[in-house]
């Protein structure tokens, strides 16, 4: 991951915990609501993608004991991994893109809301994600992938008048035997971007026709995916409008489409408008609907605060039932990958803002996104509008969520890391036991499994009691899957 050039270590600390009177009495743990839904507390786990699917996008025994673990907690929310909208490959990410997926879905929900004892509402976050391929060695692209053209021939008559009119072959000779400078100078900027990082579609490809198509073929996509969530009986959807993918590349300001999905605010926020609605005349008033989405790009030429501004009172205005904030992740400033591997849109300064380390900059891993999000509520809310706010980012106390809730900077209060941590965080912090809550440490050891698509776990429980009778371990047999129970 990008590092910033101030090299400071903070320490995890935290408030005084409340006693189980004082718990009762916090705004984290009072009802609350998200359109059609009942909230017990305030309290929200956002979606984590754990890797624990099958290849073909199944829902496993590993899932099921993922995500009922985490209900053990009773958030008042929990959402289910970015799940692709697709019946596409796309490795062991969940998919509900066809009927075949609604059994194990449905098993899914049935499992969380008997550890939940159904106190935790249970969400799907719907995702859209365009190709992106492993980085290449030289000589491979060089040999195999870059298609040869007119223009290529040009450039290296320009060096090497003999060049121009060979065939491909010849000219694959010529590339192979150019230094990186001399080479840049042949290559465009995408091939060169896709030789040294690997190739990457975008929404401004429109000369491709399932690029240009995107605003005809992702509103069914989507109305259908929430359409089998509701089916498998999920209380809701969570759009993935955030990060590095399809939606929020169209909301970003880099994109530049010229066909009235891209340029202006009002003409990028179109589709996702689209889709919202699409979704929501499938499934009805009475199913929640609402986004994750980002406060900022956090990246060169993307969108800021005014651009989330406009978006969000767009959504909040056009019924959204809430609007969930992360922040960065992009592909933009995404580090060069080995050869073999594929991009990570967590590994450039936008990657930072989203998943900082307890090793960074004078802020620290602690609330970043909190004020930018605050904002945003507050533009809301003096035009009236009481859409639901979800705040997340480097939480991991009682005081900082309690204070989010009072201070109205938020409505509810996420927390992704800490409740990989430990689930039972919230419940344990709600019954007087915040003393024996496991602290995250922000040294993203989990973010590093993610980025290798390894089955992620948390490095404060993953080691403990391996040999226990009832403990599944990852496919190393190195670590355990599901946090220990919390010994009441």
């Amino acid at each position: 991951m990008w590092k910033p050039p101030e090299r400071i270590k903070h320490e995890v600390t935290f408030g005084t915990w409340p006693s189980a009177a004082e718990a009762a009495k916090a705004h984290l743990f009072q009802p609350g609501s998200l359109g059609p839904l009942t909230l017990t507390r305030r309290t929200w786990v956002p979606a984590m993608v754990p890797w624990r699917a099958s290849d073909d996008g199944l829902v496993t025994d590993d899932v099921v004991d993922w995500y009922a673990r985490l209900a053990q907690g009773k958030p008042g929310v929990l959402v289910v991994e970015a799940t692709g909208i697709r019946d596409i490959p796309s490795g062991p990410l969940l998919r509900i893109g066809h009927d075949r997926y609604l059994s194990g879905l449905t098993r899914l929900t049935a499992a969380v809301k008997e550890a939940s004892e159904g106190q935790t509402r249970l969400l799907i976050q719907l995702i859209d994600f365009l190709a992106i391929k492993r980085r290449p060695p030289r000589e491979r692209y060089l040999q195999q992938f870059l298609r040869i053209t007119e223009r290529h021939k040009r450039v290296l008559q320009a060096q090497h008048s003999e060049s121009f009119g060979m065939d491909d072959d010849g000219v694959r000779e010529q590339l192979l035997a150019l230094d990186d400078t001399a080479l840049s100078e042949v290559l465009t900027e995408r091939e060169l971007e896709a030789m040294t990082h690997g190739y990457r579609e975008r929404v401004t490809d429109e000369k491709q026709p399932h690029i240009r198509n995107l605003p005809q073929s992702l509103p069914p996509l989507f109305a259908a995916a929430a359409t089998r969530a509701q089916q498998a009986g999920f209380d809701g959807v969570e759009l993935h409008y955030a990060h590095a993918y399809t939606m929020a590349s169209f909301l970003s300001r880099l994109n530049t489409r010229k066909d009235g999905f891209g340029g202006a605010p009002d003409a990028r926020v179109k589709l996702p408008l689209e889709v919202f609605r699409s979704v929501r005349k499938a499934v009805g008033k009475d199913f929640c609907c609402g986004c994750r989405m980002l406060s900022e790009d956090c990246v060169e030429g993307g969108s800021d605060l005014d651009d989330t501004a406009y978006f969000a009172t767009s959504f909040a205005q056009a019924g959204m039932d809430f609007l969930s904030f992360s922040r960065g992740g992009k592909f933009e400033d995404a580090k060069q990958p080995k050869p073999g591997w594929a991009a990570y849109p967590y590994t450039g300064r936008s990657g930072f803002e989203c998943m900082p380390t307890a090793i960074g900059d004078a802020f620290g891993p602690f609330g970043r996104n909190i004020e930018p999000s605050a904002k945003i509520r507050e533009v809301l809310r003096e035009q009236g509008l009481i859409t639901p706010v979800v705040v997340s980012g480097g939480i991991h106390d009682f005081a900082m969520a309690e204070a989010l809730l009072r201070d109205g900077k938020a409505d509810l209060v996420g927390a992704a890391r800490q409740s990989l941590a430990d689930p039972d965080w919230f419940e344990k912090v709600r019954r007087g036991h915040g003393n024996a809550v496991r602290l995250c440490t922000y040294t993203n050891y989990c973010e590093g499994l993610d980025q290798k698509h390894k089955q992620v776990t948390c490095r404060l429980w993953d080691r403990e009691q391996l040999d226990a009778a009832d403990v599944t371990l990852t496919r190393d047999g190195k670590r355990r899957l599901v946090p220990p129970a919390w010994p009441q």
